[in-house]
């Protein structure tokens, strides 16, 4: 079932420029396998969603591989910011744009918002965080937002090399980081520390389970293929 599935999102993935991220393109794609239309939805339930959501699982499991094969080098945020490109280099951008479309609709924001969660374990994980406790969480949190932000000023970019691109980038982080040296001026303060720690002390990074949207599972489903990160 597994690479009947596979081998459906790789059609259907090639109809997309001309039939949309949907059940057109899906239909398409199981008439060139000679699969039936039932076969279709039991592989790809929601369609159009799942496709989407596949094709952009397909460049967080390249950015995995990437991340362990290539470690950026240099200045923390210079290497989120190589890993962030990297991933958007990893996507076409007339079927990134597609699946952009059918992500944000209302009934598939959840799913969205997910994959850009993923997204953010992927480029930590790659980058060697081992985070334990609500940091675990808040840097996929912050890295999630800049990533959707960059991803869709990425789609209208004409620039040479996606210069805007990075500088858009850039901009991100530099504000993040300017947060996060006010965030540790405040916790200096009397007393603001020992409030934090105990209110966020219970809270532990995930293990053995999964999130939302299988993240750990994907995650060692994808090991288990013969994948590192």
């Amino acid at each position: 079932m597994t690479d009947e599935r596979e081998r459906l999102i790789e059609a259907a993935l090639s109809h997309v420029v001309f039939e949309g991220m949907g059940e057109k393109a899906v239909a398409a794609g199981a008439r060139d396998l000679g699969m039936t239309p039932a076969m279709a939805r039991v592989l790809l339930p929601r369609g159009g969603a799942d496709l989407a959501a596949a094709y952009h699982r397909k460049g967080d499991r390249a950015l995995r591989d990437w991340l362990v094969q290539h470690p950026p080098q240099g200045r923390f945020r210079d290497r989120v910011a190589a890993a962030v490109m990297q991933r958007l280099a990893f996507s076409d951008r007339d079927l990134a744009r597609a699946g952009a479309s059918v992500l944000a609709l209302p009934q598939h924001a959840s799913l969205g918002a997910r994959l850009l969660w993923e997204t953010a374990d992927a480029v930590w994980d790659g980058l060697g965080d081992r985070s334990e406790d609500v940091n675990w969480y808040s840097r996929r949190a912050t890295l999630s937002a800049v990533y959707g932000a960059t991803a869709l000023y990425w789609l209208g970019d004409d620039s040479p090399d996606c210069e805007a691109t990075r500088a858009f980038l850039d901009r991100r982080i530099a504000g993040v980081m300017r947060f996060e040296t006010f965030k540790g001026r405040i916790g200096a303060l009397p007393g603001v520390g020992m409030l934090a720690e105990l209110a966020t002390g219970w809270i532990k990074r995930p293990e053995n389970r999964n999130l939302p949207g299988g993240l750990r599972g994907d995650a060692r489903m994808h090991k288990a293929k013969g994948g590192q990160g």
